[in-house]
């Protein structure tokens, strides 16, 4: 169903408890173990959430736990007066019970509040509590910004252990009050089977929640999906996505790791075929996600998210696009060598260029010049951009020497990449003085994650583009790798801009909420 309409607690009140026309489209399969009409009206289990904000837009999301009827509404107050009801929603089986809507025509640099209510389909006296969810939407006018970004939930075996507070950096990165949240994908670790529990190194033991969707490799539709509502049982995770839009793309671990078309599945998957994996796990990652692109294009993941006169964000996929994994060693552009793909690259290059934004922020699901193996153990074939060459462009290399000097030549600046997948934080200076390809003009790269993840690293770098390593935390050779949560060493950061100066400030944080390193970016002026 498609329908779109014109239309028409204080941020402190809301925040401190823990929302217009709209187009709108129904989700949701997979009915809950133990789930009973006995129960006395609908639950809304997996919380609220709310992403893809611009100036007169958002997506709402929401979710029952049994067919139903939603009806969503929003206002500027807490109170709901002169509340704005938007069309309802069917939640059915067939689509997991979730609903999702893009509301058009809010008010611009608004703090909205919405709530989400559903009516059981076989008792219209069954009435669920209403759900309440924030955003403020994007300024037309400067004004200060502040966000936060990082990836990975939910990795290597490491779930929610409730005793040691769940995943806790939810928590910690709400304590900034930022304007949106971008993860930079891994939103779910599909691949990645939970176990009751872990031994840990100082004798303890990591005792996870444990689902069935958790317990095996995910293949089908409905499994995808339970890695999404495992994590949404995080009652850090539910707070966050309540108070915080959220910006999302994906990686790999959404379908399995590394994947490319070129995947070869190993034993635990008893579907074969790499094509049928990646259709389920889109399906579900555009269910259970506050993404606006599967409401206008399906299944689509790049997109630009404008947020004032400040700040335009540019999310990269990856992943869909990118031809097989390999020597990424090509000598010119090509269906092997591709990594964002010609039709992506076209869009990218457009929308930078007609930007007018101060800041063009670039949020890429991998890094830029980090060495990731597709073969780790082995060292062989490539997983991301850079092949380990520290030489002139080639293979996956070739497309971003592409983009560097066109955005040089177009006298594009202030760009800025921000991205995750690594497990571990580190700020990269591009200079390329010190680069074997020289046609561009300086920037930065900054990396933040795992969010709750093992940790990894430090990754070899790739001088191609000539990247400066000016601050870098990942475990130490006595520490190992995969290091648990319970470390300490899980990561996000937090970008301030300032509406008189116009500077940007990035700052790396752990999920003690320690700034670990921090450095104000100077606008250049066109």
């Amino acid at each position: 169903m498609t329908i779109v309409i014109k239309g028409g607690l204080t941020r402190r009140g809301f925040l401190g408890s823990t929302a217009a026309g709209a187009l709108a489209l129904g989700f949701g399969g997979l009915a809950l173990p133990g789930y009973s009409r006995a129960a006395s009206r609908p639950q809304q289990p997996s919380g609220v959430q709310s992403g893809d904000i611009a100036a007169d837009r958002g997506v709402m999301w929401a979710r029952a736990d049994r067919p139903s009827r939603a009806v969503i509404e929003w206002s500027t107050t807490e109170s709901f007066k002169d509340a704005h009801r938007l069309p309802a929603l069917d939640a059915l089986p067939e689509t997991d019970f979730a609903v999702k809507i893009l509301a058009e025509g809010l008010p611009a640099d608004q703090d909205i509040f919405w709530r989400a209510t559903f009516t059981d389909l076989s008792d219209v006296n069954a009435v669920s509590e209403p759900l309440t969810g924030h955003f403020r939407t994007a300024p037309t006018e400067k004004r200060d910004v502040s966000f936060v970004w990082s990836g990975d939930t939910a990795g290597q075996g490491w779930g929610i252990d409730e005793a040691r507070g769940g995943m806790k950096i939810y928590s910690t990165m709400l304590k900034h009050r930022p304007d949106f949240f971008i993860h930079s994908g891994d939103t779910i670790y599909a691949d990645g089977v939970i176990k009751e529990e872990v031994d840990l190194p100082d004798g303890t033991k990591w005792k996870n929640v444990v689902t069935p969707a958790k317990s095996k490799v995910a293949e089908t539709l409905e499994e995808y999906r339970g890695q999404y509502l495992y994590n949404l049982m995080d009652a850090n995770m539910r707070a966050f996505n309540a108070a915080v839009p959220m910006l999302v793309q994906w990686d790999d671990h959404e379908v399995t790791n590394n994947w490319s078309d070129s995947k070869v599945l190993g034993e635990a998957y008893k579907e074969k075929s790499i094509h049928a994996l990646s259709a389920n796990a889109a399906r579900a990652f555009h269910e259970m996600m506050p993404i606006a692109t599967s409401l206008q294009e399906p299944q689509r993941v790049y997109r630009k998210v404008a947020y004032g006169p400040l700040l335009d964000v540019f999310f990269l996929d990856m992943r869909t696009y990118r031809g097989p994994n390999g020597a990424n060693l090509e000598a010119e552009e090509g269906p092997v060598s591709a990594f964002l793909g010609p039709v992506q690259l076209a869009w990218l290059k457009r929308e930078l260029k007609a930007s007018k934004a101060t800041w063009k922020v670039i949020a890429a699901d991998m890094p830029l010049s980090l060495v990731v193996w597709d073969d780790f153990k082995n060292k062989k074939g490539f997983e991301a951009v850079a092949n380990s060459e520290n030489g002139k462009p080639l293979g996956r290399e070739l497309e971003f020497a592409a983009l560097l000097k066109f955005m040089k030549d177009e006298k594009i600046a202030n760009t800025v990449w921000l991205t995750a997948d690594v497990h571990y934080t580190a700020a990269h200076y591009y200079n390329p003085e010190k680069a074997a390809f020289q046609d561009f003009e300086p920037f930065w790269e900054f990396v933040s994650g795992p969010l709750h993840s093992g940790t990894f690293g430090p990754n070899d770098l790739d001088m191609t583009f000539g990247p400066e390593v000016r601050y870098a935390k990942a475990p130490s050779a006595e520490q190992g790798q995969n290091l648990s949560p319970a470390a300490g060493m899980q990561f996000f950061g937090h970008v301030a801009i300032d509406a008189a100066s116009e500077v940007m400030t990035v700052t790396l944080r752990d999920t003690a909420d320690v700034a670990l390193w921090s450095t104000d970016l100077q606008p250049k002026k066109a």
